[in-house]
């Protein structure tokens, strides 16, 4: 039982001898200082192999007799205190180990290896440490540098290819004239407008559109637009008055123009209706512009 082992460490110890132990120590610490450790060993195998409390860092030799003196001296006090007071100790096994072991003189003996515990975990993570700041760690570490800068910068490239060769084969919005690699094909006025009008029971956002190609397509017959549409539809309309449209044409033009962007563009459904007087609108300028000659 674990009471009955602690007890038999207790018997164990060299307590009736002790004064003369501690002599003993004394005296081959100041004498012969070298000796005291095998001294030590000797004590703590004739106490059963009970640990002795660890060595202070940088303590001499007649200071560490001097710890073993104070140590058996406890301890001899705790054996009697055993033997004169038993029922003093909790009456259950358990709980009378643990009122044992919680006694200084054992938390210090657990300390101690506590401490070896330490000392092997701070020993492992300086050769961990010294491992990696080896020559060949540190060139490892560069190579994987590197190589994951390398990927980084593959990645990158990957994907300004990717997103260029989306916005080189976008289609182009519909009425929108910026994309120049693929030109929108514009019918005549006349047959954009019939479309529009036969789209406007059915779909009122197709029917704008196509009035728009229509006003386009009339504008390029007279020269008063550029047949390429590098131009979006505003800065088409800010170019007329330099290719010779008359002051009120361009009015008109800016307004169908700005009429068209907040329709169409709009997240809102487009009425029938105001579908109806835009294709109308379109209708009456292209009238207008018969009238204009050509520069």
């Amino acid at each position: 039982m674990p009471s009955l082992s602690l007890l038999m460490l207790l018997a164990a110890l060299p307590c009736a001898e002790r004064e003369a132990t501690t002599r003993l120590m004394e005296e081959t610490a100041a004498t012969r200082p070298t000796a005291l450790p095998a001294l030590v060993d000797g004590l703590s195998t004739r106490m059963g192999g009970m640990p002795l409390p660890p060595m202070e860092q940088d303590a001499s030799a007649p200071e560490r007799a001097k710890q073993l003196a104070g140590f058996l001296e406890r301890a001899c006090a705790l054996e009697e205190a055993e033997r004169s007071a038993p029922a003093a100790l909790p009456a259950s096994e358990p709980e009378r180990l643990k009122a044992i072991l919680d006694r200084p003189e054992f938390s210090r003996a657990r300390q101690r290896h506590g401490d070896l515990v330490k000392r092997l975990m701070r020993e492992l993570e300086a050769w961990m440490e010294s491992l990696f700041e080896s020559s060949e760690a540190q060139g490892f570490a560069v190579a994987t540098r590197a190589v994951m800068l390398g990927l980084a910068l593959a990645l990158v490239l990957w994907g300004v290819l990717r997103l260029s060769a989306h916005r080189r084969f976008k289609p182009a919005a519909p009425g929108a004239l910026t994309a120049a690699e693929a030109p929108l094909v514009l019918d005549s006025p006349g047959e954009h407008l019939r479309r529009a009008r036969a789209a406007l029971g059915a779909d009122a956002r197709e029917a704008i559109r196509e009035g728009l190609l229509g006003l386009l397509s009339a504008l390029e017959q007279k020269r008063l637009a550029r047949p390429d549409r590098v131009k979006t539809n505003r800065e088409l309309a800010a170019e007329l008055p330099g290719r010779g449209a008359p002051a009120p044409v361009v009015s008109e033009v800016e307004r169908l123009v700005g009429w068209y962007d907040r329709a169409f563009y709009s997240l809102a459904p487009v009425p029938e209706d105001e579908a109806a007087r835009f294709v109308a609108a379109v209708e009456q300028l292209n009238g207008t512009l018969t009238l204009v000659g050509a520069p």
